[in-house]
């Protein structure tokens, strides 16, 4: 029998509203699993269990008592720790900020509070989020749940992992190069990166540059669905979150949109998008994903926008956030530092005005193209990231398939193609890979189009359900529970 911590968000918030389930229940088996299970994994870097348990009797009692109650009442919740939340560490993954305690809530976790979620911990990230593999010198690293040697992709390992072992059911993340798609392709969850200025953020140093994006990170469509409609509030400390909310469709129908219908898609695929380094093996296991997928959708075409000058957008662009944002206190503490923030700032640094004003434009001509893109197609679909899982001790992938790559990101190609645009984007599992490891299909949207990918996603996740070759694969716990802690693996806060 499943224990109350595997039920989806969705089931056990109906359960704890029809008083089949209570909250102080769903929050104890929360927490027992976190107990068995982390230490395998490394993915909750501070815990709340005291208050959590608090938190959980006044939802109780609320029921009890016939209140109304929020769309999350009674769901506890783990928070990427980039993201403050109050009371808990938000340490960056920086040895710097090992004694940081927020002070407050950040805005997505004071509207997921509102919205009735209990917060039980905080999760792993890479240092400042900046690399595709969860570790760090404060915390070590965070291992795959399929195999702990395994990366579990970044920056949103933690949280992914987090929910894949039920350890929670729902848990933020944030997206820049991809890391909410990654690390959902790599443990087999769902994570979404919306629209700009769908999810506010009032953290962001350069407010005007779009390049990162809150979202929602759940074991699948509907309980992200129902997570993100929670995070869509106004925020006026973010510049493009008032504008681009004026008019906007209520909150309410990106709860729970109806499944697509199928037959009605024109659908792009593409193994690379023209330009990403995608490991021959996971070109052959996407081809027959594909296979299942034409089956499915009323057109299927090989084709993909234009994305030639996509690494060089990226680049100058990530250069210039990370400049914004870490240069001053990488010089003043180098050796405290880790080596992509080291990487980040000497490639940011070498870019001219000139070279942003390129890069700018491109992004603009690039975005332009896009458009035109999906006036042929409704979505785009590709494999979610280019590489199986591979060991955690690999920083980055020095080279796929042979081939050095040309930066510590450049892995994260078919990812950061879409972060460029500003396209709506979400990662779904799709069965296994070639190793018997998560595989994740990343479906892509027109501007805007949110709802559109939203409810093809959840149409596709119900008929992928249907067999064992493409549903959900889904960590076995018993044998997790049973692994050596991670902490005791020779390199756990190391980099090299």
């Amino acid at each position: 029998m499943a224990e109350p911590c595997d039920l989806p968000a969705v089931v056990a918030r109906q359960a704890m509203a029809s008083r089949a389930l209570s909250p102080v229940e769903l929050v104890k088996s929360c927490i027992a699993r976190i107990e068995a299970v982390d230490p395998a994994v490394n993915a909750m870097i501070a815990r709340d269990f005291e208050a959590a348990r608090a938190e959980a009797r006044e939802k109780e009692a609320a029921i009890l008592r016939g209140d109304p109650l929020g769309p999350l009442h009674g769901l506890p919740l783990a928070v990427k720790d980039l993201i403050d939340a109050k009371g808990l560490p938000t340490t960056f993954g920086s040895p710097l900020f090992a004694t940081n305690r927020a002070g407050k809530d950040e805005a997505i976790v004071a509207m997921l509070r509102r919205a009735g979620a209990i917060v039980i911990g905080k999760t792993n990230t890479p240092e400042w989020g900046a690399g595709g593999n969860t570790r760090n010198a404060l915390h070590g690293v965070t291992g795959n749940p399929f195999d702990p040697g395994r990366s579990a992709a970044g920056s949103s390992g933690g949280s992914a992992v987090a929910v894949a072992t039920g350890m929670v059911p729902l848990a933020t993340g944030s997206d820049t190069g991809g890391s909410l798609r990654n690390p959902a392709a790599f443990n087999g969850v769902v994570g979404y990166r919306p629209s700009p200025g769908l999810v506010a953020s009032d953290s962001r140093n350069m407010s005007w540059i779009q390049l990162a994006q809150l979202g929602p990170m759940a074991r699948n469509v509907p309980d992200a669905c129902l997570m993100l409609s929670c995070m869509m509030e106004r925020e006026a400390a973010d510049a493009i979150s008032v504008i681009a909310h004026e008019g906007h469709p209520d909150s309410a129908r990106f709860a729970d949109p109806r499944p697509a219908a199928l037959r009605n898609l024109r659908v792009a695929i593409s193994p690379d998008l023209g330009f990403a380094p995608t490991e021959s093996a996971i070109r052959t296991v996407f081809a027959g994903k594909c296979r299942h997928l034409a089956g499915l959708v009323g057109h299927v075409e090989e084709a993909h926008p234009d994305c030639r000058d996509a690494d060089e957008v990226f680049g100058i662009l990530r250069g210039v956030l990370f400049l914004g944002r870490h240069r001053e206190l990488a010089e003043r503490h180098p050796d405290q530092v880790g080596p992509n923030i080291h990487l980040q700032i000497a490639e940011g640094l070498r870019y001219t005005a000139a070279d942003v004003a390129r890069a700018l434009s491109m992004q603009t001509a690039m975005y332009r193209s896009w458009q035109g893109f999906f006036e042929r197609f409704d979505l785009l679909v590709t494999p979610a990231i280019t590489i199986s899982p591979r060991s955690w001790r690999e920083l980055y992938p020095a080279e796929i398939d042979g081939k050095p790559t040309r930066t510590y990101y450049q892995w994260l190609a078919l990812a950061y193609a879409i972060t460029n645009t500003g396209h709506p984007a979400i990662a779904i599992p799709m069965g296994r890979d070639h190793a018997g490891l998560p595989f994740g299909l990343q479906i892509v949207g027109p501007r805007g189009g949110d709802l559109k990918v939203l409810a093809a996603a959840r149409a596709l996740e119900l008929a992928f359900a249907a067999s064992e070759e493409t549903a959900r694969p889904q960590p076995d716990i018993e044998w997790l529970k049973a692994q050596p802690p991670l902490a005791e693996a020779e390199g756990f806060r190391a980099f090299d």
